[in-house]
């Protein structure tokens, strides 16, 4: 009996006709069947959001062999739960969330709309890779990075990963890459995060803009670290947030009323 080809659902945050999707696309051809579900447009900092309150749509807007590509009015995350429930023939093997234009690692995470299609393949059980490269720009250049989102992609498949858990793979900018880490969060913050002006006509308005603290940049087990010495890191996530180090100590807290 044939094998079937590996199934793979990608999306992002920049947009289905973004340089990273179209590259990260090219990279995995070869793998298995590629669906692509993305967004219309631009929609960073989506985190997990999903649309609750306007009907969301779906195009198609090309098929290939192996390959079929579709835009979506919603945002990352309604991409993937639409996607499965409308358009996939079966479960995907693997589901992947970039290449996003720009910096994922430490608190960046959280508010990614690139791993928050990661996080919703890994809430439904299916291995899911969140890729990024520290690159705003709209023409990046992924190459550098490339043979490493190939290579993960691949040992996923191979090996699987165990539940409730995900990647989050960013790369720095540049050529010179010296390998990959393995890595954990890093502890940073954002601050002064609104630039604020006076309208012509009254009133104020603001800019969401803000100053990236690395709370620890020493830690050399740090994804932070590891990205500014040109190294790609790759941080395991899970999605159980229970803080179970802190349930005795509130075990101990007087809570009658």
């Amino acid at each position: 009996m044939k094998k079937e080809k590996p199934l793979i659902l990608i999306s992002n945050d920049d947009g289905f006709s973004a340089k990273g999707i179209q590259e990260l696309v090219k990279t995995l051809t070869g793998l298995g069947e590629i669906i692509v579900m993305a967004p219309d447009g631009p929609r960073s900092g989506a985190s997990a959001a999903i649309t609750s309150e306007l009907p969301v749509r779906y195009n198609k807007v090309k098929e290939e062999e192996n390959l079929t590509v579709y835009k979506c009015s919603g945002t990352p995350v309604d991409c993937v739960k639409l996607a499965m429930f409308e358009l996939l023939p079966r479960c995907p093997d693997l589901v992947i969330g970039g290449i996003n234009h720009g910096d994922n690692s430490a608190v960046n995470v959280h508010y990614s709309g690139t791993m928050g299609v990661v996080i919703e393949g890994c809430l439904k059980g299916i291995p899911a890779i969140g890729f990024s490269l520290c690159d705003h720009d709209a023409d990046a250049d992924f190459a550098p990075m490339l043979p490493y989102v190939r290579k993960i992609t691949e040992e996923v498949l191979a090996h699987g990963l165990p539940k409730g858990t995900c990647l989050n793979v960013n790369a720095p900018k540049g050529a010179g890459l010296k390998g990959a880490r393995i890595c954990r969060q890093t502890d940073a913050s954002w601050g002064n995060e609104w630039c604020k002006g006076q309208h012509p006509k009254g009133g104020s308005y603001f800019w969401l803009t803000g100053k990236f603290t690395n709370n620890e940049p020493e830690a050399e087990d740090s994804d932070r670290w590891a990205l500014e010495h040109d190294y790609v890191a790759i941080t395991p996530i899970q999605i159980d947030m229970t803080a179970y180090g802190l349930m005795d100590e509130l075990k101990t807290w007087n809570l009658s009323v």
